[in-house]
């Protein structure tokens, strides 16, 4: 198969979801990219205020924040979205959030190195 071909159609079934949801999918992957070094800023916070026996609340909302703003945009700003979505963006909120405790316990115990 041809790779071209293969990427003509990964793009057209990409652009064809947000037609599908009302939403505009360049500006969910722009949101998605864009959080990440928000996310990865917050994260830093985060375990710079633990280290410091400052309170987390802040860092930690701003952390969550970031993680979920895409999936905001899709769940407010999309119609007709399955209830199956709904599921597996919980699923990857509470997978996030797994992981992002276990990165501040390592960063806490590595002196705050990420």
């Amino acid at each position: 198969m041809n790779l071209g071909y293969l990427l003509d159609v990964a793009k057209e079934w990409f652009l064809s979801l947000g037609k599908e949801y009302g939403v505009n999918p360049i500006v969910f992957g722009s949101i998605y990219l864009g959080a990440i070094p928000f996310f990865t800023l917050s994260v830093a916070w985060l375990i710079r205020n633990l280290r410091r026996r400052q309170s987390p609340v802040l860092p930690a909302l701003c952390a969550l924040f970031c993680f979920v703003s895409a999936y905001l945009y899709l769940l407010i700003g999309g119609k007709n979205v399955p209830a199956w979505v709904y599921f597996i963006v919980a699923g990857m909120v509470g997978f996030g959030i797994y992981t992002t405790i276990r990165k501040v316990k390592a960063g806490i115990k590595q002196g705050g190195r990420t």
